[in-house]
């Protein structure tokens, strides 16, 4: 009975052995243009794939010339192992480059046309930036000329001032003149109406003394 049970246990641990999946090491096809990959380790096996170089396969199953290895398509078969190594290659690096050039380039591209773009605009804001020094040099000039103005208008302001002053005093003088004028006038011409009166008068009584005169001389 003992012996019935160490054989089920012994079995159990080969099946759990041969069952467990085998821990394979990433490795890279070196530097070759192409490997194949035969289903024994000799050159007479078949081939049953041939990989490129820089392509990764897992190692099940390592030795000093040949090696076990799986695919990535699933497949298993033997390969040298001296073709074999745990260094990126010098093509995946080259086919990592290409990319990295690649996506250099696009970027390269990208800048230049932001900076053909920004060339563009900078070139637009130096000329808004002369339009407005030209606007600004345009108001500082009619500035000064307003300032000029506007003094030359203070002064004319302040003349006017002192000649609608003086023509107000002149008014002045020249309406009291005008009275003493008009007063004058009337005296004068109160003057000369007495004055015609009293020749008037006087060539009455001359004329009345001479007619009184001759009447006394025809009564004689």
């Amino acid at each position: 009975m003992k012996h019935i049970i160490r054989s089920f246990v012994f079995t159990g641990i080969l099946l759990i052995l041969f069952s467990a999946p085998i821990l394979a090491e990433t490795m890279y096809v070196s530097d070759v243009l192409k490997l194949t990959v035969r289903t024994g380790k000799g050159q007479d096996y078949k081939i049953i794939s041939v990989i490129q170089s820089g392509q990764t396969v897992d190692v099940l199953q390592p030795e000093d010339k040949w090696a076990l290895v799986r695919l990535n398509d699933g497949k298993e078969g033997w390969v040298l192992t001296r073709y074999l190594t745990s260094k990126i290659t010098n093509n995946v690096k080259l086919q990592w480059l290409q990319k990295k050039h690649k996506v250099l380039t696009v970027q390269t591209a990208t800048l230049l046309e932001e900076n053909t773009k920004l060339k563009g605009e900078n070139k637009n804001f130096k000329t808004d930036l002369n339009k407005t020094q030209n606007k600004a040099e345009e108001l500082n000039i009619s500035y000064e000329a307003l300032k000029t103005e506007s003094a030359d208008y203070i002064k004319l302001k302040s003349k006017y001032a002192k000649a609608a002053s003086q023509l107000a005093e002149y008014v002045e003088k020249s309406e009291l003149l005008e009275k003493e004028l008009t007063k004058l006038e009337f005296g004068r011409t109160i003057r000369w109406f007495l004055a015609g009166a009293g020749v008037l008068l006087l060539g009455f009584l001359i004329g009345f003394g001479t007619k009184r005169q001759r009447r006394r001389t025809t009564l004689r």
